[in-house]
């Protein structure tokens, strides 16, 4: 008995098909794609864009900034930063088609769309805050200040003081002396294997002699790029991007940028987005409080925010005598504590015991107890120190620490402590990892000066208080929910353009795209 087949219904690739697609019906309310149509045909003033157009009399027609922004800033939500996929997207999907009403704006368009016009981007944000303050989502009660290190479109590898450079460069020369010199020994080639080595070293001489004519002339066309502390050191350069920096994070070392958000804690709408070429975030806290008074003065909000009881908070990376002196001098009812404020509060008490290393700093591979700079002779008129082996050390110099305390500086030599009988005792790795460095054992001490009043009192006090500690309590869950639905949910881990000024724009772009997806939950528009 032959078993009945199951019938299907039958189809065919080989046949086209007229759909008939209203591209408004795509675009449904309560949707991000709603949210940003919505804003920028009825809400938003886009003429900031119109004064870098110059085809009124002649030449070709140009995308409406409309088209493209709405583009831009679905493609962001969705985490596509390329603008070629931005252009294949535009070709195939349907929403995009929406937004674009059908038009295929080309990569280098959008690319450039993005990169030349920082300025205007960032009016377009004061746009949205008034919108978002329109619409009763800010509080204005409590801003959270934190950073995000990502990664930029520069090489760390090309990194490097212009000492470490120039040494860069004599390594390349000489390459090509010791490829030359080889390639000249050979009159002619022997054999086909030969020839095609011949070849090989050849691009390799092209491209040693490219990498360093690109060392050559940023030392002859650059000056020295210097730190923003007091002393002004020196700090690594980039050949390929000098306004990116060389920064650590919990992911390694990264080359790239560190973009600064100011939170709102009602319904965390980002107030202000600024991009900085340095790891350390000392330098960013005044001009990131000064940008966000005068933006609310000239949105009609207030003519000083801090002074309607505002309270700003940041964590300890802020933290230096410098900003405690600013908030103090200006009023500013902040709370930015110290990296040691945990260590005072008796609730994190036995929080050590209780979770062993998890809350704890890491130690370091092989660390072990050495023998304590108390059991060094130090004299600080003299500004003098003698090792427990009876030997001088070099004095380093004074510096200030993050909270501005003066600390004296000082370094066994190399060659004393490597044959010092108290080695083993004084030093963590005096076999290896210590040698490689070139340098000995190192102390420091606090210098009992006191100049003027120290800030940095002041703030622990309030920050030690029970309204510190409950208000500071609040810092994490406003701004980091806002960096994770930036890097994970809208996968920004990668600034794909050069330069701080068009890397702010991008990053206020992705910010845009975190305000208006708030609009789109929280604010009220027209159906």
């Amino acid at each position: 008995m032959t078993k009945a087949k199951p019938r299907f219904r039958p189809y065919n690739y080989d046949q086209d098909a007229m759909v008939v697609i209203n591209y408004q019906e795509q675009l449904q309310p309560g949707t991000f794609e709603h949210a940003v149509h919505y804003l920028i045909e009825h809400k938003l003033d886009l003429s900031v864009f119109h004064p870098k157009y110059r085809n009124d009399d002649t030449g070709r027609l140009a995308y409406d900034p409309a088209i493209l922004l709405k583009i831009i800033l679905f493609a962001y939500s969705k985490g596509i930063t390329s603008s070629r996929e931005i252009q294949w997207c535009c070709e195939t999907n349907i929403i995009f088609k929406a937004l674009s009403c059908d038009t295929v704006p080309h990569f280098t368009t959008l690319a450039k769309f993005v990169s030349q016009h920082a300025d205007e981007i960032e009016e377009l944000f004061e746009q949205i805050l008034l919108v978002c303050h329109e619409q009763g989502l800010l509080g204005n009660a409590l801003f959270a200040i934190d950073g995000c290190k990502i990664s930029s479109d520069a090489a760390k590898e090309w990194s490097g003081t212009f000492k470490e450079l120039s040494e860069k460069r004599d390594k390349l020369k000489r390459l090509i002396r010791h490829h030359l010199t080889e390639h000249y020994a050979r009159d002619e080639a022997e054999t086909e294997a030969e020839l095609d080595r011949d070849i090989r070293r050849a691009k390799t001489i092209l491209s040693l002699e490219e990498a360093m004519t690109k060392v050559d002339r940023f030392l002859k066309t650059s000056s020295p790029r210097m730190g923003q502390g007091k002393r002004r050191k020196e700090v690594k350069s980039n050949i390929t991007d000098n306004e990116s920096g060389k920064m650590t994070t919990s992911k390694g070392t990264i080359q790239g940028y560190n973009g600064v958000a100011t939170v709102d804690k009602k319904h965390q709408i980002i107030i202000d987005a600024q991009a900085f070429g340095e790891g350390q975030e000392h330098h960013t806290l005044k001009p990131v409080l000064e940008t966000v008074q005068q933006r609310y003065k000239k949105l009609g909000i207030a003519d000083n925010i801090y002074q309607t009881g505002a309270v700003v908070t940041a964590d300890t990376g802020f933290a230096n005598e410098t900003n405690m002196q600013y908030l103090y001098e200006h009023q500013i009812n902040g709370y930015i504590p110290d990296n040691r404020f945990r260590s005072r509060d008796p609730k994190f008490a036995g929080q050590k015991g209780k979770y062993g290393k998890r809350h704890q700093n890491p130690p370091k591979t092989g660390w072990k107890q050495v023998i304590p700079a108390s059991e060094f002779q130090f004299d600080p008129v003299a500004m003098a120190c003698v090792c427990p082996a009876g030997e001088s050390l070099h004095y380093e110099g004074t510096r200030n620490d993050q909270n501005g305390v003066p600390r004296a500086h000082f370094q066994g030599r190399l060659l004393q402590c490597r044959h010092c009988p108290k080695k083993h005792q004084c030093m963590q790795n005096p076999s290896s990892a210590d040698h490689r460095k070139g340098k000995g054992r190192q102390v420091s001490y606090t210098l009992e000066i006191r100049r003027g009043p120290i800030y940095t009192d002041w703030m622990k006090h309030r920050v030690d208080s029970r309204q510190g500690k409950e208000t500071y309590s609040h810092r994490m869950s406003v701004v980091e929910p806002v960096f994770g639905n930036i890097g994970s949910n809208k996968r920004l881990n990668r600034f794909n353009l050069r330069g701080k000024k068009k890397v702010q724009g991008q990053w206020q772009l992705y910010c845009l795209v975190h305000n208006i997806e708030k609009l789109a939950n929280y604010g009220q528009f027209a159906a």
